[in-house]
Formats: C-alpha cells, sequence, structure tokens
C-alpha cells in the first residue's frame, strides 16, 4: 500500500427547488354524466420539492409532492393526492443501471380517464410502479436493452363501487441500432402478466408480443418515430361454476412528430394500445393527439392541446359481453405567466365530450386558476 496519495473520489452536485400553489377549480360536469348534475368547484393546495444529484456516473432525481384537494357543489368531498416519483441511472464505459418507480396516489378522474380514456367511478387511485433497467453498448453502433416493469394499483372501496385492484408484471429485451446519424431501429420482445387481486371472479392475461421501431430524425428540428407490432391475449376467467379461456391476437402501433421552431413546439402523437383498467378488464385504446405550445415572451407561455380517445374492451366481463366502445375528446388552451421572479399564475379551460355506444354523450366546462411560488434552488457540491 502506497502512502501521500490522496484517495479519489467522485463530486457531487445536489439540489433541491421547493414549491407551492394554490389552484381555484370549477367543473359543470366533472363526472361527465349525462344524468341531472350540478356543478362542482373547489380548491388546491400543492406543496411540492424536486431533488436531484448528480456524479461523474450516477444520477438521481425524483419528487416529493402533494395535493391537498377540496371540493364542494355536486361532488363534495376531500381528498389527498401523493406523488413520489423517483429515477436513478448509473453508467459504466460499458453499461448503464437504470431505476424508475415510486407512488402515485391520485383519483380515477385525473389519471386512468388521460390512460384509457374511460370515466370510472369518482375514486382515489393509488399506483406503486418499480421498472428496473440495464443496457449494454456491444458496438459503437449497437446496444442490448433490457427491462422489468411490476405495478400495483388499489382503488378505494374498490368493490363497493364496482371497480377491481389488479397487479401487472413482465419484461422486454431487445436490441438497437444506429443506422445512420439520422434513423435507429430498434426490435423488441415482451410479456406482461396482467391479474385481478380482490375481484368476485377472477381475471388473469398473459400478453407476449414483438415490436419494431424505427426512429428518424429529418433535420435538426424535426423528428419521427414509428414503432408496430403484434400482442398475443391468452386470459383466463374464473367464476364459481366455470372457467372460461380466450385468445385474441391484437396489432399496436404508434406514430410521433416533433417539431421545434424558434419559440415555439409542435407534437403529434397517434397510437393504439392495450392497457389496464380498474373494471378489471384489458382495454384496446386509439388516441391521437396534438399540442402546440408558444413563448410569447421570456416570462409568458401559452399552449393548446388537444386528444381523442376510440376505447373498446379486448376481454370479456365475466358474467359475459365486453365492454361498449367509447369515444372522449378534450382540448385545453392553457397560459402562464411568470409575473415576479419566483411567482407564476396559470390559467386554462378545459372542455370535454364523452360518447358511449346505447348511452346519452356527455359533456364538461371547466376552469382552472392556479398561483405558484418558487423559492430559490438549493444547491450543494462536494
Amino acid at each position: 500500500m502506497g502512502f501521500g496519495m490522496a484517495p479519489q473520489s467522485e463530486a457531487a452536485e445536489w439540489s433541491i427547488l421547493p414549491s407551492i400553489g394554490v389552484k381555484g377549480v370549477y367543473n359543470d360536469n366533472l363526472l361527465l354524466t349525462p344524468l341531472p348534475h350540478d356543478a362542482t368547484y373547489g380548491y388546491w393546495i400543492s406543496p411540492a420539492a424536486e431533488f436531484s444529484g448528480k456524479t461523474e456516473r450516477l444520477e438521481v432525481s425524483g419528487r416529493v409532492a402533494s395535493d391537498f384537494v377540496t371540493y364542494y357543489g355536486g361532488e363534495e368531498t376531500r381528498f389527498t393526492n401523493i406523488f413520489l416519483p423517483l429515477s436513478i441511472r448509473y453508467k459504466t464505459e460499458t453499461d448503464q443501471f437504470g431505476f424508475t418507480g415510486g407512488l402515485n396516489r391520485d383519483n380515477t378522474l385525473a389519471s386512468e380517464l388521460l390512460t384509457t380514456g374511460l370515466v370510472l367511478r369518482f375514486t382515489q387511485r393509488n399506483q406503486w410502479t418499480a421498472a428496473p433497467s440495464w443496457s449494454r453498448t456491444l458496438t459503437e453502433k449497437l446496444i442490448l436493452e433490457t427491462s422489468f416493469q411490476f405495478s400495483d394499483t388499489t382503488y378505494e372501496n374498490a368493490l363497493r363501487l364496482g371497480l377491481a385492484d389488479y397487479q401487472m408484471y413482465g419484461g422486454a429485451g431487445g436490441l438497437r441500432y444506429q443506422l445512420t446519424e439520422q434513423d435507429q431501429i430498434q426490435l423488441s420482445g415482451s410479456y406482461m402478466k396482467f391479474y385481478t387481486t380482490n375481484a368476485p371472479s377472477g381475471f388473469s392475461a398473459s400478453i407476449p408480443g414483438f415490436s419494431l421501431n424505427l426512429t428518424h430524425a429529418f433535420t435538426e428540428t424535426l423528428t419521427g418515430i414509428v414503432y408496430a407490432g403484434p400482442r398475443f391475449i391468452n386470459a383466463t376467467t374464473k367464476t364459481l361454476t366455470s372457467t372460461i379461456q380466450t385468445r385474441d391476437a391484437v396489432w399496436v402501433f404508434g406514430t410521433s412528430l416533433t417539431k421545434k421552431f424558434e419559440n415555439s413546439l409542435l407534437e403529434l402523437t397517434l397510437a393504439r394500445d392495450i392497457v389496464p383498467s380498474g373494471f378489471g378488464l384489458l382495454i384496446q385504446t386509439a388516441r391521437a393527439g396534438l399540442t402546440l405550445s408558444h413563448n410569447i415572451s421570456e416570462n409568458l407561455t401559452t399552449s393548446v392541446s388537444t386528444n381523442g380517445y376510440l376505447t373498446s374492451g379486448i376481454t370479456r366481463f365475466p358474467q359475459g359481453g365486453t365492454f361498449p366502445d367509447s369515444r372522449y375528446f378534450t382540448i385545453t388552451p392553457k397560459a402562464s405567466w411568470r409575473f415576479l421572479e419566483w411567482w407564476r399564475i396559470e390559467v386554462s379551460y378545459t372542455y370535454g365530450k364523452r360518447d358511449t355506444d346505447n348511452f346519452p354523450e356527455a359533456m364538461s366546462n371547466a376552469t382552472t386558476i392556479m398561483l405558484s411560488y418558487y423559492p430559490p434552488k438549493l444547491a450543494l457540491s462536494n
């Protein structure tokens, strides 16, 4: 052992960005129901803190946030949202290890609606997720990628509201190859397992599949992505008197186009995917979205986003029959103004329309105004 040599250590940089927001909301049809109803209004108090740390090889980032929500009028209720996402990445010369996951506690109208396009009963949803990953650089252009996913989703008063808690786990692996400076191709295989954990009639499904992904940079400011592949669904439903097994094959696909301007950003997406639902079924959701944001000045930003969903059931209810087709459309213009160094105000309006087979259509109009305070970032380095 040599003497007089100082131990080597990597420099680390850590930062914390706290914030707090107060939001007032109004919605003339919070539950998107065609039945007679009253308008709902209320307020949110949202403290949060984002943190990050970085060394030469390690990157860590996360967030600790909550919403204290009070509603009056048509839906008088109080609830608390909690958000604890965590992301970790560690890299060597040839390998990269990653992890994303955490807790997301919110309500069904804020989470599942935007994922599936379905309106569930108005209740809180708790979702734990964990997704470790590993990739290795095989050559200058070829990378091996693997990942594992796990999620556990529960609903408050699930059985009383006709909802089902569920879990999903599985993994994926494949190769990513850089064809040219502008083109990248990725071929991967995946396997997912879905099953309900508290339903009177147990439901489970295994979903193996394959996917081909192509990425092309048309210019430095225009990028397009397209992917497609089959999913093979093997489902089993167990009732008190029988066991029902079904097999289906579904093609999933998607494409996105991102264009950056000097002060604007345009994003276009189109996708069809298989997603789980609190009804204890697998759902096929086709989604088209368009988002345009523009920086009018350094402190003033405007945006408009619109999304359309076409949702249908893939697997059957234990009692027989499939979920009826439904359509959901939403458009949201928004403006954000930083009027002081640490203060920001955001105003938005959302129009929503829902149409389900054999049911009258329903519409909603919602407005929000939010005042946020962002104190100076706390930074530490060693």
